[in-house]
């Protein structure tokens, strides 16, 4: 007979029961006669506290829970690409297909799908040695996506049998006897704990940047491969636009989703906009290489925690075939919330604002699984998680205690400003806060591989951006006229740095993404102009003269030039421009 306790209290998303002596912490458990998901978040005595991932109305003392003596777990195997789950991977399209619009309490669907057949190629043969993460065949799971079937990471021995053709998920497709003479089933379905790390050889300094097509980061503010990076900003500053524009344009195999708390339309744009995407790298739907884990503001706050965890143990799985995956979680305040509200049933001391005392404990453990890796395997694979985690702090107040445990971990900080916001100044990522404690790595990269010059120009960048701040307020005190013609034409090439580099139109079909080479060149352009002005300044040639070269407007529209275009479109505004100025200098 299954062992089951005995409820004593319901609180919420928090159920306490009696009888419970033989389970452990963050077991998971099945709560009542519906079967509620719950995992056990605390143990007295016989008592333990569950914190239940369904909603709990109707259920009272005395009805049981049983036991599962297992940790809460992921599913890990073909299918994963292309599906939505909530928090605790269950497969929303399944549960609406078999139930309609609603979720059903206690529902119990396959995490994946069992009666779906893949085609397995295998790429070892009987005799080879095997150790943990070796992979042992391969499975085209998408257009984009080749799915490596790899050996579970605690098993090791010599391959004793292996089947091409095809087959479910929960077929053995494989046999590999270890040094004990135990023979070991391999299936290409495989279950991972998601509170625990899955285990690699080594960690890789970041030296590479990722590259996200948005020029305000990769100019000024870059990420590595396998760095972290958080995007705090007030409600309506455009987290959840960014979030989706590094989804679809980042330099990653991978990408993992995480609505986490966020209203249910922003996942809804996902879902509607994502499959009509087309993949840059691929040119088949950006879905084909996406996981979406909703667990949105009107589903239940309990589960938010697993979301989180879910999502990154998914990414591990990916990066361990060898693959860079990005990570988005949006957003981090939200589970930080629910980790306050369970605290607080919990009756556990509160820290500051209310947040449990290990609430910097939690986040750093989410954010320390990711990194550039050397994978686990026989074969010289090397893999990376990028995470991007959303803040919401209330008001944009940084100084609130997620966003400062927050920035005590992340190595990148894109602060978005509400005034940049309502100045319809996109991405609203404020250049005079944020940082990128990547840049120094990164400038090696971007000298050899884009152009020489292109650390002195970012350095010239910031420090016009700067001293435009400065200026300003002298503007705001006496006026513009109070400046001399260098300050005024400096506020100018300012202001085409923030209007014509800056600000990216995410919803135009060019300017949404910017390569490399054509924010290198747009750069080169702007502080063209600013150097060429400050040589005809010096020559007494009138402000209003320069202001006026049409080339201005040039430089204006280059960013809406296509890709193919933007070497010839480049040459020709140099040459203007050198006309231009030519022809001041003659007046």
């Amino acid at each position: 007979m299954e062992k089951h306790g005995i409820i004593t209290k319901v609180s919420g998303p928090l159920i306490v029961a009696s009888g419970m002596e033989s389970v452990q912490v963050y077991d998971v458990v099945r709560v009542s006669n519906k079967r509620l998901i719950g995992e056990v978040l605390e143990l007295r005595g016989d008592l333990a506290s569950i914190q239940v991932y369904e909603e709990t109305a109707g259920i009272g003392p005395g009805e049981p829970v049983f036991f599962t003596n297992e940790p809460l777990s992921v599913e890990l195997g073909p299918g994963l690409m292309e599906s939505i789950f909530d928090g605790i991977e269950r497969p929303l399209d399944k549960i609406y297909l078999e139930h309609g619009s609603y979720i059903p309490l206690g529902v119990d669907v396959p995490r994946l799908d069992r009666n779906r057949i893949w085609k397995f190629t295998p790429t070892k043969k009987v005799g080879d040695q095997v150790v943990g993460g070796s992979v042992i065949g391969t499975v085209i799971e998408t257009e984009s996506v080749l799915h490596k079937i790899m050996i579970p990471p605690h098993v090791s021995g010599t391959i004793k049998s292996i089947k091409e053709g095809s087959f479910t998920i929960t077929e053995v497709v494989a046999e590999v006897e270890n040094t004990d003479g135990d023979i070991i089933e391999v299936k290409m379905l495989q279950t991972w704990p998601v509170r625990k790390k899955r285990p690699f050889k080594k960690k890789i300094a970041p030296t590479e940047p990722m590259v996200t097509g948005q020029r305000v980061i990769d100019t000024l503010f870059p990420i590595s491969i396998g760095g972290i990076a958080a995007i705090p900003g007030p409600f309506g500053s455009g987290k959840t636009v960014v979030q989706h524009q590094l989804a679809k344009w980042a330099d990653a195999d991978i990408i993992v989703y995480i609505g986490c708390g966020e209203r249910g339309n922003e996942m809804t744009d996902v879902l509607m906009e994502f499959p009509e995407l087309k993949d840059p790298k691929t040119g088949n739907s950006l879905m084909k290489r996406t996981v979406l884990i909703a667990n949105t503001s009107n589903m239940p706050v309990a589960a938010r925690e697993a979301s989180i965890y879910t999502g990154i143990t998914i990414a591990e799985y990916y990066r361990d075939m060898g693959y860079k995956v990005a990570i988005m979680a949006d957003s981090t305040s939200r589970w930080a919330e629910a980790l306050r509200e369970m605290s607080s049933r919990l009756e556990e001391m509160p820290g500051e604002e209310g947040y449990p005392a290990y609430l910097g404990s939690r986040i750093s453990e989410f954010y320390e699984r990711a990194g550039y890796v050397e994978c686990l395997g026989d074969e010289d694979k090397r893999g990376a998680i990028t995470a991007i985690g959303a803040v919401s702090p209330p008001g944009g107040d940084t100084s609130e205690p997620v966003s400062q445990a927050t920035l005590r971990i992340v190595k990148v900080f894109w602060g978005l400003s509400a005034s940049l916001a309502y100045k319809r100044h996109f991405p609203a990522i404020d250049w005079l806060k944020s940082y990128s404690l990547y840049s120094d790595q990164m400038t090696e990269y971007f000298d050899t591989k884009v152009d020489k010059n292109w650390s002195k120009q970012v350095k010239e960048v910031m420090t016009l951006l700067q001293e435009e701040a400065s200026l300003q307020e002298i503007v705001r005190l006496v006026g513009l006229d109070a400046l001399g013609p260098n300050d005024r034409l400096k506020l100018l090439a300012a202001q085409m740095v923030r209007e014509d580099y800056l600000h990216q139109n995410a919803f135009h079909a060019v300017d949404t993404y910017s390569s490399l080479n054509k924010q290198n060149k747009l750069l080169s352009l702007i502080l063209s102009f600013y150097h060429q002005g400050l040589e005809a300044v010096a020559e007494n040639k009138n402000f209003k003269d320069i202001e006026k070269l049409a080339v201005r407007e040039q430089i204006g529209r280059f960013k809406y030039t296509e890709e193919n275009a933007v070497n010839e479109a480049y040459k020709k505004i140099q040459n203007d421009m050198i006309s231009g100025y030519q022809n001041l200098a003659k007046e």
